[in-house]
């Protein structure tokens, strides 16, 4: 009798150790399935410069890249893409046949000339920073980015002696223009007295343009506080050279003295992920515009350096409380172009679509050199 429990006792031993061998197959089989299936979500991303450079292109890589991450997600990237020459049109089509289900074009114009493939492809949702283009399937996200030139204006007005900032830009385009103007009426809120000066580049990235304008901002004009709308940092590099102060932009910087105030961030991490759950939960095919700022934690002036007294950082965080707390802040009230034009009416506040698509002037304070 104990012979036959023996033999009993083996063969379930058998039968259960086979099972567990099955098993084993099977989790493998099904996980190298679904790794050869690709089946994570796809989002595509397509961006003007090179992802490991600092400023717009890899503050925006690493924003997408650390939100796909979190959310399981896999990233398909086209950089070194330029603008009106078909290179955007060609890479979303590349990148839909590798499977992408979204697609965000980084850069201001690529909505406008990828317009003819968005309505080939109405299954494709596109994700835009600008809002020139009007299709059923592209929705305009961005950040509020004026909000930290807001700050920054603030900044700059604390500091400046001779009451001339420099401001080095790519284009009179309303993503700019909204920018320098809120710079400027930061600058106004604690130092009426002072003026900006804006020179155009009219491109997004040329160093060396850069360099010669911010030279002429200070010798002709004698800007002594810099700052700029570009991917790159040659304005800073310049400002540093004559020991002049300057406030980066969308990049933490490296290598530099005391002159470099501070820097006008986002928290892309936290704009991308936010755009990318609505999109998994459906919530992006209603959605024309949306975009997200210092309400949300994302905007930011940071990095002070010790020339930032504590005083002024006091009056700083005062005004980002302000701005997470009130949407009519910065663009409210009466407010004159620098041509004399009444841009908006006492008590009234310019909505976030006039602000998006319509800012094609600069405001009463602002100077452009030629």
């Amino acid at each position: 009798m104990k012979i036959l429990d023996d033999e009993k006792k083996i063969k379930i031993l058998f039968v259960l150790g086979g099972c567990i061998i099955t098993a084993i197959i099977y989790i493998s089989i099904f996980t190298i399935d679904v790794d050869n299936d690709n089946s994570r979500e796809k989002i595509g991303f397509i961006i003007l410069g090179d992802i490991n450079e600092p400023g717009w292109n890899g503050s925006h890589y690493n924003g997408i890249k650390s939100a796909c991450d979190e959310l399981g997600l896999e990233l398909l990237v086209r950089d070194h893409v330029t603008e009106n020459n078909g290179e955007c049109p060609a890479a979303a089509k590349e990148l839909i046949e590798q499977g992408a289900k979204i697609i965000f074009l980084a850069s201001f114009t690529y909505a406008e000339e990828t317009e003819p493939l968005m309505k080939k492809y109405p299954q494709i949702s596109f994700i835009s920073t600008s809002a020139i283009s009007e299709v059923k399937n592209l929705t305009s996200c961005f950040a509020k980015m004026y909000q930290g030139r807001y700050m920054a204006g603030v900044l700059a007005g604390m500091r400046t002696k001779s009451n001339v900032i420099g401001y080095v830009a790519a284009y009179p385009n309303s993503e700019v223009c909204r920018g320098i103007n809120a710079f400027t009426f930061g600058l106004h809120r604690v130092n009426p007295n002072a003026k900006v000066v804006v020179m155009w580049t009219y491109d997004w990235e040329n160093p060396t343009l850069e360099a010669n304008h911010a030279k002429r901002l200070i010798e002709e004009r004698g800007a002594d506080v810099l700052t700029y709308h570009q991917d790159d940092d040659a304005t800073c590099r310049v400002a540093e050279s004559y020991g002049l102060d300057f406030i980066a932009y969308n990049a933490i910087l490296e290598g530099y003295s005391d002159h470099y105030l501070a820097s006008i961030i986002c928290c892309w991490d936290i704009y991308y992920k936010d755009i990318l759950r609505r999109y998994l939960k459906g919530e992006l095919v209603a959605l024309r515009n949306t975009w997200i700022g210092a309400r949300e934690g994302i905007i930011e002036l940071t990095h002070y350096s010790d020339l930032v007294t504590p005083k002024m950082i006091t009056v700083i965080n005062s005004v980002k409380n302000e701005l997470a707390f009130s949407n009519n802040l910065i663009f409210y009230n009466e407010i004159y172009d620098n041509q004399g034009n009444l841009r908006c009416g006492k008590d009234q506040v310019l909505t976030e679509q006039e602000l998006l698509s319509n800012i094609d002037w600069l405001a009463k304070g602002v100077e452009v050199l030629e």
